[in-house]
């Protein structure tokens, strides 16, 4: 079967797309490996009329509703390859166990964290250590917060983190913390730790503390680590896809209806754009199942690509 397009990703932002063109009785496949960004957290939060609930719960119930559907399907497995061919994409699932064809592709496959390399962070990730202080820094509950400076935007987090408690800024003597960065953080009463964090204790997921390298312990609820993230699958790259690079790292090129560079390719969600959230990704899938949805059309009736 040729599909009118295959959604690689069935995520927030490709079953947004999807639910869109299925609703214009356009033949849609969703193909899903099962391994979403946020499974690390127990509950979603910030996500207009679901707050608090958990994510599985958020995309279970998205995918019973996209399959009453007869136009769209859903496949579980992991894509190994895509190609254009003449006109059309070829999808390999699995390493070869099946091959889909489509006119329109989207990525919307998401990207992963890269994690720094302390010991007891990662058992923490998604609870008492976060990325994104809209997501979860309300349930933190205030009291002392903690910002690990791995990236560039470690001092404008720890800006916005102070509304959330009393936030201590670990710079790991690597982060460059300007004088006017400094004023600004002591404004915003933010302390600044140069000793850099070695490790992370308490009952996880509970944080009670980090160690600093001279041995000090500093008492934590929670710790913000805005990690860098890289593709969760390099079919963008291999594709031909244009990259723009962000403070979070690299995302694929689009337009504002979510085409990348590459003709008939679209790509949305966490992969596609820089803040990310759950909303966010959502919007995004709808702006490109609109706009794949549109490209059909025209090419259709004017048979323009």
């Amino acid at each position: 079967m040729l599909h009118d397009a295959i959604i690689v990703g069935g995520g927030f932002a490709g079953l947004a797309a999807a639910l869109q063109l299925a609703r214009a009785r356009r033949k849609v496949l969703v193909l899903d490996a099962g391994l979403p960004r946020n499974r690390f957290a127990a509950h979603s939060h910030g996500v207009l009329g679901h707050d608090g609930k958990p994510g599985s719960q958020l995309l279970a119930e998205a995918r019973q509703q996209l399959a009453v559907y007869p136009s769209a399907q859903m496949v579980g497995g992991t894509v190994t390859r895509a190609e254009a061919r003449d006109g059309s994409f070829g999808v390999e699932l699995d390493g070869g166990a099946r091959w889909f064809t489509g006119r329109r592709l989207l990525l919307a496959g998401g990207v992963s964290d890269v994690l720094p390399d302390l010991p007891g962070l990662r058992e923490r990730w998604g609870s008492s250590v976060f990325h994104c202080p809209y997501c979860h820094g309300y349930e933190v509950g205030g009291g002392p917060i903690g910002v690990l400076g791995v990236s560039a935007m470690a001092v404008h987090q720890a800006l916005l983190l102070a509304d959330w408690g009393d936030v201590t800024l670990f710079t790991q003597r690597s982060l460059p913390v300007s004088q006017e960065d400094a004023a600004a953080l002591g404004r915003r009463r933010v302390r600044i730790e140069p000793v850099p964090v070695v490790a992370l204790e308490g009952p996880a997921p509970v944080l009670d503390n980090v160690v600093l390298e001279d041995g000090r312990r500093v008492p934590l609820k929670a710790l913000l680590v805005g990690t860098q993230v890289r593709m969760a699958s390099p079919l963008a790259e291999t594709l031909g896809c244009a990259f723009d690079e962000t403070p979070l790292g690299a995302i694929v090129r689009t337009d504002a209806w979510k085409l990348s560079s590459v003709p008939g390719v679209y790509a949305a969600g966490d992969m596609a754009r820089a803040p990310h959230s759950i909303t966010f990704a959502m919007a995004d899938g709808m702006s490109a199942g609109v706009g794949l949805h549109m490209s059909l059309v025209m090419q259709e009736a004017h048979g323009a690509a």
